[in-house]
C-alpha cells in the first residue's frame, strides 16, 4: 500500500468507452440526474477513454490510497505442512479523497458504479447484472472505470482498468469542511509506464478482462 498527496499526483478517471460512440463520459445534472451526455448545468464527472489529459484531472484531490494485491489459490501437497500459492487474479484497489463541493459522486456511487454498459447491449449505464466481457463498445470491453495516477513530474503512470466502485464516504473535519472519499476496484492487471502520460490517457479500450 502506498499513499500519496494530493500534490504530489494528477489523477484522471475515465471510463473504458472512447468520445466517438454514443455511451461516453458520465455527466451528472444539476438535480442529481445522471447522463452518458452532456446537457445545460450538468457536471461531468468521468470523461471518456481517449480524453486527453488538458484540464481533465480530478479537482480537489487531497488524499490517493493506492493497494496493490493478488488473489491466490491455495495447493495442498501430502505430507507438506506448507502449502504453495497460484496467483489467479489481481487486485488492485484505489481510494481518491476529495473536498466535497456537490453532490455529483452520492449520484454516482447510487446509479453508475460499474461505468457505461457499450453500445452491445442497451448504450447506456451498466447496473452491474451483465457478464463484464459482454459489455463492450465495438470489440472493446467498457465495463468500469480506468483510474491513471500520474506523478506531478510525469515521470511515471500507474493505470487501473475496468475498475468498479465500491465504497463512497463522507466526513466532516473539524475546521467545518467536508471530505468525501471515492474508493475503486479492479481484477485486471494494472498497468505501469515511464515518461510521457498522453498516450495512456488517450489508449484504446481492452478486449480482455
Amino acid at each position: 500500500m502506498v499513499y500519496f498527496l494530493g500534490r504530489d499526483v494528477d489523477v484522471y478517471v475515465t471510463t473504458e468507452a472512447t468520445s466517438d460512440v454514443a455511451a461516453t463520459g458520465v455527466w451528472v445534472t444539476a438535480n442529481g440526474a445522471l447522463g452518458l451526455v452532456t446537457a445545460a448545468g450538468s457536471t461531468q464527472v468521468f470523461m471518456p477513454l481517449n480524453s486527453g489529459t488538458t484540464a481533465n484531472a480530478s479537482k480537489d484531490v487531497t488524499g490517493v490510497d493506492l493497494s496493490i494485491g493478488a488473489v491466490d489459490e491455495d495447493i495442498t501437497y501430502y505430507g507438506i505442512r506448507s502449502v504453495g500459492k497460484a496467483e489467479i487474479k489481481k487486485e488492485t484497489t484505489v481510494s481518491l479523497t476529495m473536498k466535497k463541493s456537490n453532490n455529483a459522486f452520492d449520484a454516482i456511487y447510487s446509479g453508475a458504479r460499474f461505468g457505461v454498459s457499450g453500445t452491445t447491449i442497451g448504450n447506456g449505464i451498466s447496473d452491474g447484472l451483465e457478464m463484464p466481457s459482454n459489455q463492450k463498445v465495438a470489440s472493446d470491453i467498457s465495463y468500469g472505470y480506468r483510474v491513471h495516477v500520474v506523478l506531478k513530474d510525469g515521470t511515471e503512470c500507474f493505470t487501473i482498468p475496468n475498475n468498479c466502485i465500491q465504497g463512497h464516504t463522507v466526513s466532516i473535519n473539524a475546521d467545518g469542511t467536508t471530505d468525501e472519499t471515492l474508493e475503486f476496484m479492479s481484477y485486471v492487471s494494472p498497468l505501469i509506464t515511464s515518461g510521457a502520460t498522453a498516450d495512456i490517457i488517450v489508449a484504446t479500450g481492452r478486449t480482455d478482462i
